[in-house]
C-alpha cells in the first residue's frame, strides 16, 4: 500500500470514529450541571473543544507546508 492510501485510510477511520469529548474543567462542570436545559453547558463545552483544536490544526498546516518546501 502506498503512503497516501494509508494516510487516507487513517483519516477516514478517525473521522468515522469521532467520539464526543467532554472538555470541561471540574468547576465549570459543577456550575453548569445545575442548569435545567443544559444548553449553556453544551455551548461552553463546544467552545472549549474548538479552542483546543485550533492550535493542533495550525501546527499540522505549518508542518505540512514545511514538508512541501523541503521536498521541492
Amino acid at each position: 500500500m502506498s503512503v497516501n492510501k494509508i494516510r487516507t485510510l487513517l483519516l477516514l477511520i478517525l473521522i468515522l470514529f469521532i467520539d464526543p469529548v467532554n472538555a470541561q474543567c471540574s468547576m465549570c462542570r459543577a456550575v453548569l450541571e445545575s442548569e435545567e436545559g443544559q444548553q449553556t453547558a453544551k455551548g461552553i463545552n463546544n467552545g472549549i473543544v474548538y479552542l483546543m483544536a485550533i492550535p493542533y490544526i495550525l501546527v499540522a498546516l505549518v508542518s505540512w507546508r514545511i514538508s512541501k518546501i523541503y521536498k521541492s
